[in-house]
């Protein structure tokens, strides 16, 4: 993956617009997602001044673990109706209005579990904005809402067995036994990267994969 590349054509989605840039990253469970968009917001920052770059990943509209038992979603943690989509959506909206004040957003820990407030911040001054997640380019529901939001999305496409054995080396650091993350991962988050692969063409951009991720 050539970094220096995917670099140069985020710091040109900036420059083509007068305001605050969205750039949306999906892709299946695995795929690199958090690692690209962390990356791309880094380098950005280095260029275009501190402030100026913000990530924002879509995990932080995770439902709660209460909310999902209610739900009947506890095994289902990660697929699509798992997440609070309409107000990933409605986040979106409000940082395509580029007020005065900060706008906090919520992230994810691996460590507690569950969705965690404010864990992401963007400054007024933010020009750029990297949101990533499984379902931004799924067609039904809220997540055209979200879309309409972003000035481009791109697909990061890994190959599945790259993407198992990270999920599953993901879910035995948390607490799976490596029998039970072989079963998460063939009965949930297999599933779920069926779904958002089927979404690949419907982005602007396809990302494929073919070595680890460079320095710009």
């Amino acid at each position: 993956m050539d970094a220096t590349t995917l670099l140069r054509e985020t710091l040109t989605l900036t420059e083509r617009a007068p305001g605050r840039v969205i750039l949306g990253i999906a892709g299946a469970p695995g795929a690199g997602k958090s690692t690209l968009a962390e990356h791309l917001v880094a380098a950005a920052a280095e260029r275009l001044g501190p402030g100026a770059a913000a990530y924002v990943p879509m995990d932080g509209w995770h439902l709660s673990n209460l909310q999902l038992d209610r739900l009947g979603l506890t095994n289902r943690k990660g697929s699509e109706p798992s997440f609070d989509g309409w107000g990933f959506a409605a986040l979106l909206r409000r940082l395509r209005e580029e007020g005065d004040e900060p706008v906090y957003a919520p992230g994810y820990s691996r460590t507690l579990h569950e969705p965690v407030a404010a864990l992401h911040v963007v400054e007024p001054a933010a020009r750029l904005v990297v949101t990533e997640g499984n379902y931004l380019a799924v067609g039904e529901g809220p997540w055209p809402a979200a879309r309409a939001c972003l000035d481009a999305l791109w697909f990061l496409d890994t190959p599945e067995a790259v993407r198992e054995e990270r999920l599953h080396g993901r879910h035995t650091s948390t607490g799976f036994t490596a029998e039970a993350a072989r079963a998460w991962v063939a009965g949930n988050d297999r599933p779920n990267g069926e779904l958002v692969t089927a979404t690949r063409d419907a982005c602007d951009r396809v990302i494929t994969v073919d070595g680890p991720l460079d320095s710009p």
